[in-house]
């Protein structure tokens, strides 16, 4: 008989080492039982217990203000079975190790994706249809025909993601309370799936990304419906609400706007008003959006032969009109998104006299001002004239 046969007569059965493992699991569970008591273990496993670490109020205040508050912790973090619990238990106590040592991590990370199998105590996939807010179709049967996880769009329902969005930090455990916790869990964005999630799916799966695939209502606005909304009402909407045409518009990108985003009131309240949000323009959206540019890099009617000779006039009576697709102090005549007035009027420096020629009285001035780049290219202008 060979070495390895003989390391193979020797070696236990499956079945006995099952039953060690279960044995093993069983004692240490029955310890932990004995030295906790019933009482004392169903306190350990209440998310109010949870709360009691520093390291988890961020995560407990969050959920106290999501949709599964009346759902406790360990329903969704445990799974079912003596194995489980005994595992968690375990896991609890390396941690509480780990925070006496201060050796753990922030911000803190789950280990692993809630299942399926926790979603679907509560939640039937197979009948599951549409969402609490109605307009959405949304077959869960489908979804989880082609193994499609929960959490791949659900991630955010119970935490807000807050350890994605970086505010879990060690040195901001005390300002956690009801208060922070209702404020990050306000923004459906980080609470709801994203339709960009959906959308980036569907096109990987040849799935129709129309609107009436995923909504059962009229997704265009009432405004949108009015014979005069492209060429009369659209840019002043835009100017007043800009935010709320990127919630449409800002999908049908192809590249995303910078500056339209908020800094989140939450986010302020950790880094103590120090984050402030600077809102763009209208106009300067309309220049960076790739679907509005379909329009506004598209010459108007009103350009007619001829026009170059009036426009000035013209821009003197609508400077805003004009500001929608030209831009005063970008250059680039032949980019689409920066014609700007400097492309066609650039600055006359040539010969002695430009000073008088300067529709502008400039004598006496020997150095660029701010009001000379209400006109002109500042960097273009910098390049010589150093501060």
């Amino acid at each position: 008989m060979d070495e390895e046969q003989k390391q193979e007569r020797s070696a236990p059965p499956r079945f006995r080492y099952k039953g060690f493992k279960f044995l093993t699991l069983t004692l240490f569970f029955l310890a932990l039982f004995f030295f906790l008591g019933f009482s004392g273990l169903e306190a350990t496993s209440s998310s109010k217990f949870c709360s009691s670490c520093h390291e988890m109020k961020p995560e407990y205040y969050t959920w106290k203000a999501s949709t599964h508050s009346e759902v406790e912790c360990v329903n969704c973090h445990i799974g079912e079975g003596v194995e489980n619990l005994t595992k968690a238990k375990a896991n609890g106590l390396a941690q509480l190790y780990k925070k006496t040592a201060d050796a753990y991590t922030a911000p803190i990370q789950m280990p692993k994706n809630i299942p399926n199998s926790a979603c679907e105590k509560c939640h039937n996939m197979e009948t599951r249809e549409v969402t609490s807010s109605g307009d959405l179709i949304i077959p869960h049967d489908k979804h989880l025909a082609k193994d499609i996880k929960c959490t791949q769009c659900h991630s955010g329902v119970a935490h807000g993601k807050i350890a994605e969005r970086n505010v879990t930090f060690k040195s901001d455990y005390e300002k956690w309370d009801d208060t922070l916790g209702k404020s990050m869990m306000s923004d459906v964005k980080f609470t709801s799936p994203k339709m960009e999630t959906c959308m980036e799916c569907h096109e990987l799966r040849n799935v129709s990304n129309k609107c009436e695939t995923c909504h059962n209502a009229g997704m265009e606005p009432k405004s949108h419906k009015k014979a005069d909304f492209k060429t009369k009402n659209h840019g002043t909407l835009a100017k007043e609400d800009i935010k709320s045409c990127n919630k449409c518009h800002g999908l049908m990108s192809e590249t995303e706007v910078e500056g339209i985003k908020e800094v989140p009131a939450s986010q302020q309240f950790l880094s103590n008003g120090a984050n402030k949000s600077k809102q763009i323009s209208a106009q300067d959206y309309a220049k960076e959006n790739t679907f509005c540019q379909n329009c506004h890099t598209t010459k108007p009617e009103t350009h007619v032969k001829g026009f170059v000779n009036i426009h000035g006039a013209i821009a003197k009576n609508s400077k805003e009109k004009c500001l929608a697709c030209h831009d005063y102090q970008k250059t680039g005549f032949n980019d689409s998104k920066t014609v700007a007035c400097s492309s066609c009027h650039p600055a006359m420096h040539d010969g002695k006299n430009f000073k008088e020629r300067h529709p502008i009285n400039i004598n006496g001035v020997t150095a660029p001002t701010e009001q000379c780049y209400t006109c002109h290219n500042r960097p273009k202008c910098e390049s010589c004239h150093k501060e």
